[in-house]
């Protein structure tokens, strides 16, 4: 059977060559513990056999949804290669390790974003915003950036994926992997 991580990962490849746009913005669905939703645009670091892996900073909006209910799905559309695939599973930080690794080749306006940015936070000005980069910036300027404390990377453990692949006069194929232990059923939806 194929891997549908692999297959995923593929479908990325495939819409990277020639996109018009960003091939790794993916939509990221969370909710409350309540189960109140929202949706927002994530960029998809790393895709293994353990999963999908973005970043963030820890104290936003949608990390508080994470830590109040670790379940999520994302949903990736490339309206150039006509593929959509949709995951849903279990949502977890990665190591320190993992994070202090992807930080440390982050560009350094990057590096010093994810300290001046109070995520979601209510900000009084854009120039408050200004302000607290030119701060760290003159913080670290002449050495490292080290990644703070309240950012870092979520991994999304696949329970559930969903290939869908335009089709003419809206046939479309569509096909579902469902985790079962350490493996994986498949079936194909209806249009």
């Amino acid at each position: 059977m194929v891997d549908p991580i692999a297959r995923f990962a593929e479908a990325m490849a495939r819409a990277a060559q020639d996109a018009p746009f960003d091939p790794i913005a993916m939509s990221l669905a969370t909710s409350t513990s309540d189960g109140r939703p929202s949706c927002r645009i994530v960029l998809v670091h790393e895709v293994n056999e353990r999963g999908v892996v973005f970043h963030t900073n820890y104290g936003g909006r949608k990390a508080t949804e994470i830590e109040a209910n670790p379940w999520a799905a994302i949903c990736a559309y490339w309206p150039w290669t006509d593929e959509q695939v949709r995951i849903e599973g279990s949502i977890a930080r990665v190591s320190s390790a993992e994070s202090d690794g992807y930080f440390a080749v982050r560009p350094r306006g990057s590096q010093i974003g994810a300290w001046a940015s109070l995520q979601s936070q209510p900000l009084e000005s854009r120039d408050a915003l200004i302000a607290r980069v030119r701060e760290f910036e003159a913080k670290f300027e002449g050495g490292d950036v080290p990644r703070p404390d309240t950012w870092g990377g979520y991994r999304l453990s696949p329970l559930r994926i969903e290939f869908w692949k335009a089709g003419e006069f809206r046939l479309h194929d569509r096909e579902v992997y469902e985790r079962v232990g350490e493996g994986w059923t498949t079936h194909r939806l209806y249009p």
